[in-house]
């Protein structure tokens, strides 16, 4: 999809899911633009865009190893009125290209069916393998499941998520619109003297260090693991003090107990990463953080804060976190769009596939190996007397566990 080679016209029918009539109708382009061109079709269309699909992220993108900007696309509809705009990040693991369209597409004026998401990944699939023959898969968004479209590999999605709305007269006005019990947990931590709160963004560098002992904690506790201390650095150097915010709760200003990554573009902010450790939990402050947070947000012309993400069908696993974030909504979680992957080329991918399943079963037998050899190992150690039986082997087998 290079820029002198700028249209390209779908040549086959969408998705066996659309009806025929609706496979009948004309067919859209694709064309590849620059940052500016980009901007500009979302501005006229007034439509705020992810700021994974900005040039901030881009800054990012190329501080970060085995990562890098892409490419930006514009689908036109038969009509030629720009329809949906596409930033595309290359992405290396072992040896391995793929493209991440973050929160993408971005889709202009009403929502599109199944037949047009459909037609946009074939234009986006066809172009890409035409002038990238290195791309693998495409990762990108969808509302509407269909075939061709695939789980993730090696990460999670969602497609539920918990937005607060700040278009409120004051800060009061945003506390009343949090569920009952949303209210009393935050008026409960604000009433407590000995937390304090601060955006302590200037002062990342140097308070780091703390905030990543809890997020590690966060993520033996929560089943996670945390990606690299550097990783989450340069997203807040490369994203700079006017996109990226380091917010926390502290004991009298002393010890951090809950802390939480925000990014903002234009009138919208992410809740990207947050940690909180057990004492944090226990006093409620991370309930008041969110508080705070959506306050300094809304002062600054924020008017939708997501909190990224929570328990759907098809991600059970966030269940978890799904009745922390509820509590600050009274009409609970809204329908995303989930990220699924494309394959460019299908054969290499289902090779990554298989070869993917192979390595996690062979995981799953070493773990159950270990567990065994670790309730053999305390089955054959002599019991403390004062200790009740079992302690050992349960004890071993735990150290097993990787």
């Amino acid at each position: 999809m290079s820029t002198e080679n700028a249209e390209r016209t779908a040549e086959s029918t969408p998705e066996s899911t659309a009806d025929a009539a609706q496979a009948a109708r004309p067919a859209g382009t694709m064309r590849r633009v620059d940052w500016e061109t980009f901007r500009q079709i979302a501005a006229r269309a007034g439509v705020t865009l992810p700021i994974e699909q900005t040039s901030a992220w881009d800054a990012f993108d190329a501080a970060m190893e085995a990562r890098e900007p892409w490419g930006r696309v514009v689908y036109y509809g038969a009509d030629s009125t720009p329809r949906a705009l596409v930033a595309l990040s290359r992405m290396e693991v072992r040896g391995l290209r793929y493209l991440w369209a973050r929160h993408a597409p971005v889709w202009l004026g009403p929502a599109p069916d199944a037949v047009e998401e459909a037609e946009l990944r074939e234009l986006l699939v066809a172009g890409v393998r035409h002038h990238d023959r290195s791309i693998v898969f495409v990762r990108l968004h969808a509302a509407h499941r269909a075939e061709g479209l695939h789980e993730l590999l090696q990460t999670m999605t969602y497609d539920r998520t918990v937005v607060i709305d700040l278009d409120r007269s004051d800060d009061e006005a945003v506390l009343a619109s949090f569920k009952s019990r949303g209210r009393r947990d935050v008026r409960k931590a604000l009433r407590n003297e000995e937390l304090t709160y601060h955006d302590e963004t200037e002062r990342a560098e140097e308070v780091f260090d703390e905030f990543y002992d809890i997020l590690t904690e966060t993520g033996e506790r929560d089943g996670f693991r945390a990606a690299s201390k550097e990783t989450y650095l340069t997203m807040l150097r490369s994203l700079g003090p006017r996109h990226a915010r380091l917010y926390v709760a502290r004991r009298k200003g002393g010890e951090a107990l809950v802390w939480s990554l925000v990014t903002v573009w234009g009138d919208q902010a992410l809740r990207y990463y947050a940690g909180s450790s057990a004492e944090g939990r226990r006093m409620r402050a991370a309930d008041a953080l969110v508080y705070k947070e959506a306050c300094w947000l809304r002062a600054e012309g924020v008017r939708r804060y997501d909190l990224m993400g929570v328990d759907s069908e098809r991600v059970p696993e966030l269940a978890g976190v799904r009745e922390f974030k509820n509590k600050f909504v009274t009409d609970g979680p809204v329908d995303v769009p989930g990220a699924w992957d494309v394959p460019v080329r299908p054969r290499l991918y289902a090779a990554m596939v298989a070869a993917l399943d192979a390595k996690r079963q062979v995981q799953a037998g070493v773990g159950t190996v270990r567990q065994g050899l670790g309730r053999a190992a305390g089955a054959l150690r002599p019991q403390d007397p004062q200790a009740p039986a079992g302690t050992g082997g349960e004890e071993e087998a735990g150290s097993g566990r990787s």
